[in-house]
């Protein structure tokens, strides 16, 4: 672990009391422009997620239906009843997705991949980038919003589904994080920015609850409007290990 991950990590709660964590459920609303050109502008309002740590598995609910959920692992996604039953299901999801155009209806299915694995990705960094297979390198700070951040470039395995292999995190003074950068694949391969602020503690570790993605430059500066994706996370209750 490089010098810069290490001191994040431990501004966010620190790797011990991470290792301790088996699960994340978080109560949020997601908004912004990407669900309104989707055709789900309301679908993400006030739901919850709940996330293992160790493995990328996320269950959505309620999801499309006061009596249904949605389930997500990186080959397979599936919207099922609170009983457990099956109603439709995907493997390999990420091929469904057009790859060209920003103004894409989604199915329920897509939603699904979409909004929990960029969840996951959000609710388990910067301790994530410690597991095996992730590379990181530490960037020439950034300067912005009166401060200087630091980089970190990561290249995340196969075998994680997220925005791209390639992103970069900016952590502030304190160590927490401020900005995220990646490229929206699935959107068109548009560049973004998440801005994450009002980190608030919650079983010990630290979490941005509010997070807003907009579109990046090719000089790395941002647009602030539209927000194509916006997060707000109202509570979060970590399950851990006796």
């Amino acid at each position: 672990m490089n010098e810069l991950l290490e001191f994040a990590v431990e501004a966010h709660g620190g790797l011990e009391r991470w290792r301790r964590a088996i699960s994340i459920t978080a109560r949020l609303s997601i908004g912004g422009l990407v669900l309104a050109n989707s055709g789900w502008e309301s679908a993400l309002d006030n739901i919850a997620i709940r996330m293992d740590t160790r493995d990328q598995h996320a269950v959505l609910s309620p999801f499309t239906g006061i009596d249904r959920r949605g389930r997500f692992t990186p080959d397979r996604v599936a919207i099922e009843a609170n009983n457990g039953r099956v109603i439709d299901e995907r493997f390999d999801p990420r091929t469904s997705f057009e790859r060209d155009g920003f103004q894409v209806t989604w199915d329920a299915l897509q939603l699904t991949y979409f909004a929990a694995r960029a969840v996951w990705t959000g609710m388990t960094v910067p301790f994530v980038l410690t597991q095996p297979g992730f590379e990181t390198e530490e960037l020439e700070p950034w300067g912005e919003d009166g401060e200087m951040w630091r980089g970190l470039h990561a290249v995340f395995p196969t075998r994680i589904a997220s925005h791209s292999a390639h992103q970069l995190f900016y952590f502030g003074p304190d160590g927490l994080l401020r900005r995220h950068d990646y490229r929206m694949e699935l959107v068109g391969n548009t560049a973004a920015a998440d801005y994450t602020d009002d980190h608030q503690v919650f079983d010990g570790i630290s979490f941005p609850t509010l997070r807003r993605t907009v579109r990046r430059e090719p000089d790395a500066t941002t647009l602030p409007e539209p927000a194509l994706v916006t997060m707000d996370v109202a509570q979060v209750t970590v399950e851990s290990a006796v």
